[in-house]
């Protein structure tokens, strides 16, 4: 993700939102590669430095433990050189419930 100026905050950094969306989408894609549906049971953040304008932001996803239903997965950020931006621990839940994956097949549908 390049970040432009449209993105920064009133301290003309880029916005934690946006990092966090960009490290999430990370985590769905890790997650879901495994073809099994799965939804995010929780996450936590640090934000390590600041992304500037002109800043390329790289997200990458490393799984670190499974257990049962449970997952967890590191994601992290880093910049164009390599600077760690923020490391984002998530856990996450594999669903294999048959009619939970029906409702969500239809609610995805429906859209």
């Amino acid at each position: 993700m390049t970040v432009r100026d449209d993105m920064l905050n009133g301290r003309a950094i880029c916005h934690g939102g946006l990092i966090f969306s960009l490290a999430d989408t990370a985590f769905a894609h890790a997650c879901n590669s495994y073809n099994i549906v799965t939804a995010a049971a929780g996450s936590t953040i640090e934000y390590l430095l600041p992304g500037h304008s002109g800043d390329t932001l790289t997200a990458t996803a490393e799984p670190r433990s499974q257990n049962g239903r449970r997952g967890v997965l590191d994601i992290s950020v880093r910049n164009q050189n390599g600077a760690p931006l923020r490391c984002f621990a998530s856990s996450r839940a594999v669903w294999t419930d048959p009619s939970w994956r029906r409702r969500f097949e239809r609610l995805r549908s429906s859209q």
